[in-house]
This record gives C-alpha cells, sequence and structure tokens, in this order.
C-alpha cells in the first residue's frame, strides 16, 4: 500500500504542478476562456470514453500497468506543451491526458480497493487521499513560485520529470495473479 501512496503522491505532486496554470498557458498561444473550456471538456469527455476500457482491462492484466502508462505517458505529452504554438495542438494534447488520467483513476481506485479490505478500507482511503491532497497543495504553490522566478514552460519540464520518476516507484508495487493484491485475493477464495 505505501508504493501506491508514494507513486501516486508524486504522479499528483507532478500533474498538479500544471494544471492550474493552464489558462495561462492557453492565452499564451492565443486562446481565452472558451478555448480553455473545450480544452478542459476534451480531456474530460476523452477520460470518460477509457475508464471502463480501463476497467475491464485491468481485472485482467493487472492495474499498474496503466498506472505506468499514465505516468510515463503523461510525462512524455507534457514535454510538447512548450513547443505548442496553436490551440489545436492543445486540443490533442489535452484528449491524450485525458486518456491517460482516466487510466490513472480507474487503476487507483481499484488498487485501493484491492490492497485494503472491508473492515480497514476507509481509513486507507483517508489516508491515501490525505498524502495525495497534502502533495497536490504543494505542488500548485511551487508551480505559481516557479512560474513567478522563471517561465511557465519550465513547469512542464519539471512536472514531466516528476511524472517519470513516479513511474519508478509504481514498479515497486507488488500485485498477485491478474493484478490482485493478497487481500483480494483471500476474499476471492473465500466466496468459492
Amino acid at each position: 500500500m505505501r508504493w501506491i501512496v508514494l507513486s501516486q503522491s508524486i504522479a499528483i505532486l507532478g500533474s498538479s504542478l500544471v494544471f492550474p496554470f493552464y489558462l495561462i498557458f492557453i492565452k499564451e498561444v492565443g486562446g481565452g476562456f472558451l478555448q480553455y473550456g473545450i480544452s478542459y471538456g476534451l480531456f474530460t469527455i476523452s477520460s470518460a470514453f477509457i475508464h471502463v476500457i480501463v476497467g475491464r482491462l485491468s481485472d485482467r492484466v493487472g492495474r499498474k500497468w496503466f498506472l505506468l502508462i499514465n505516468s510515463w505517458g503523461m510525462a512524455t505529452f507534457l514535454l510538447f506543451f512548450p513547443i505548442v504554438v496553436h490551440i489545436w495542438q492543445v486540443y490533442i494534447l489535452q484528449v491524450l491526458l485525458g486518456a491517460a488520467g482516466a487510466m490513472q483513476k480507474t487503476s487507483e481506485k481499484a488498487l485501493l480497493g484491492d490492497f485494503t479490505s472491508s473492515s480497514n478500507r476507509g481509513t486507507a482511503i483517508g489516508y491515501y487521499h490525505f498524502w495525495t491532497s497534502i502533495f497536490a497543495g504543494f505542488a500548485v504553490m511551487l508551480g505559481g513560485l516557479i512560474i513567478d522566478l522563471l517561465t511557465i514552460d519550465i513547469i512542464f519540464y519539471i512536472s514531466s520529470f516528476i511524472l517519470f520518476l513516479s513511474g519508478f516507484f509504481i514498479l515497486k508495487i507488488k500485485e498477485n495473479n491478474r493484478g490482485y493484491s493478497e487481500i483480494q485475493k483471500q476474499g476471492q477464495q473465500l466466496a468459492d
């Protein structure tokens, strides 16, 4: 469980460093509130289509691989933002980031269920969200400081590095057959 908390706290640190400042970035490439709304909407809609697919596949192949694809995929996609010059390029990146984000959200929740039992699930998820929220809050403040001191482009590079780093912590997560944790495996045996 600690590797899930640590890997996802680091991943959320990386993504939260950037996401609150998209509006500034979109304005820099000539967009406004409408383009920001379209951009965020494309992110959300592309996520919606991927959630169901990832949910089904993660039951068969495991969950940590989708977390890894998210971390390393987002790390790669964020490297393109500093070279974007047209709003349509932002839209394409948002669709890709939305798909990657869905992999993270669905797999994260399934893993939390896998690694907890019904008697401690609420407590474990509470602690998980405590740490990920702490990391997200510090990331937003740090992102603002970095933009003030340097440039907005720099936070995309830093965020990419942090997300890439989180992937190595994801690799430490131990899943058993088909991605299930030992706790879930015990529950399946009791049901049989």
